[in-house]
């Protein structure tokens, strides 16, 4: 029986929460500073194995004196990515093995100082971009003997976008703008680049359908440091509705909001919408010299809403909560094998894609649940954080 503490009871530690508990060979304590939360989650589930608790993960004093009377094997943080650094901390003061979805540069490397010889592991940036995403890649990557152009793309999108923006709150609102607002890297002509937010403006048309794409922040994970000097161009990019971009130049830019993020933070919490009814758009394309011949492979897939014990979940919740799982269970199932910072790509495609919780990247669901789902009004019914 593996013993973990999850911290953070929103969107999307509730989720992994339960795929975690729902195991079987899982003991879940699910933390958050909002206890009555955390217990509304854990009731929801049903599952015994799921422990709610009040805790404070803010203060290293009082997230170690949880853990010294509760002791766990992992720590899990779905927390929002700048309360990572101390949680990690912690992690390391107790030896234990650290997970989190950060996609946040500067959290990554306070993370990666930490990990430093520690006889754990230390897994950041778990989840969908980065994390599946820079898996997928790498398997890709691994097939040519001469890489030319690396190019990964990941969307989270309304499946039926009915605002000017063309876009809903999927996820996390902090996230969304730090992933807007901070510069990007990546490798141009075989060298190390910083590039521009918003910028690179692209598009591109998967099953008939056309959408743009454009430069963020931090989904390309540790991806280009570890390909640095074997790849000529590698980029990420996040995939939205034509249109999209536009209006958050204008936002963020034109009217200096990047500069005024809580006020940004505030209205698009306002003014957006959120929905359940989401896709999750994968695209990974690479291309190379294989056998002598300039070929390009891609890896593409549609993740769409699934029913998950009983209760529909978002498609943004699936794959980042099934992208963290597998991580997880894969590095507790051989706890010796990973020992300081782990990176994503660390882990191959086969495995996540064969794991019991990565296989949610599998599924062939499609459009048509969740609609199902709303018009009966058992979407609006159901328990969904």
């Amino acid at each position: 029986m593996h013993r973990v503490l999850v911290l953070g009871a929103g969107k999307i530690g509730s989720l992994l929460s339960g795929l975690l508990a729902a195991a079987g060979d899982y003991h879940v304590d699910l933390g958050d500073l909002n206890g009555t939360a955390a217990q509304a989650v854990a009731a929801g589930h049903t599952l015994a194995n799921i422990k709610a608790h009040h805790v404070d993960a803010t203060s290293k004093e009082a997230l170690e004196r949880h853990l010294k009377t509760h002791a766990v094997d992992a720590v899990i943080s779905s927390l929002p990515y700048f309360c990572n650094p101390p949680v990690a901390e912690v992690a390391r003061q107790l030896k234990l093995h650290y997970f989190d979805l950060t996609e946040d540069v500067e959290v990554t490397r306070a993370v990666t100082r930490i990990a430093a010889g520690a006889g754990t592991a230390f897994a950041p940036q778990c989840g969908l971009a980065p994390g599946f995403i820079s898996i997928a890649a790498n398997e890709l990557m691994s097939h040519f003997e001469e890489l030319h152009d690396v190019k990964l793309r990941v969307g989270a999108l309304p499946q039926n976008p009915g605002n000017m923006t063309k876009y809903a709150l999927t996820w996390s609102s902090d996230g969304v703008i730090n992933e807007y607002g901070n510069f990007c890297y990546g490798i141009a002509n075989g060298k190390p680049a910083m590039l521009m937010p918003l910028e690179g403006l692209e598009t591109i048309q998967l099953e008939g359908r056309l959408y743009e794409a454009f430069n963020t922040s931090g989904g390309l994970g540790s991806l280009a440091e570890t390909w640095e000097g074997r790849v000529r161009n590698l980029t990420y990019k996040t995939m939205r509705y034509p249109g999209h971009c536009e209006i958050m130049r204008m936002l963020m830019t034109d009217l200096h909001m990047n500069e005024h993020r809580d006020e940004l933070k505030s209205i698009l919490e306002r003014a957006v919408p959120r929905t359940v009814q989401d896709v999750v758009l994968v695209y990974v394309s690479v291309s190379g010299m294989q056998h002598g011949k300039f070929m390009e492979e891609t890896y593409v897939n549609h993740i769409y809403p699934q029913m998950i014990a009983g209760k529909l979940w978002s498609a943004i919740q699936v794959t980042t909560s099934a992208g963290v799982c597998a991580v997880v269970d894969v590095v507790l199932k051989r706890p010796h094998a990973y020992k300081g910072l782990v990176k994503q790509e660390q882990f191959k495609l086969a495995d996540v894609l064969g794991n019991r919780f990565g296989k949610a990247y599998a599924q062939a669901e499609t459009s048509e649940l969740s609609a199902h789902m709303v018009r009966s009004g058992e979407a609006a019914k159901q328990f969904v954080a």
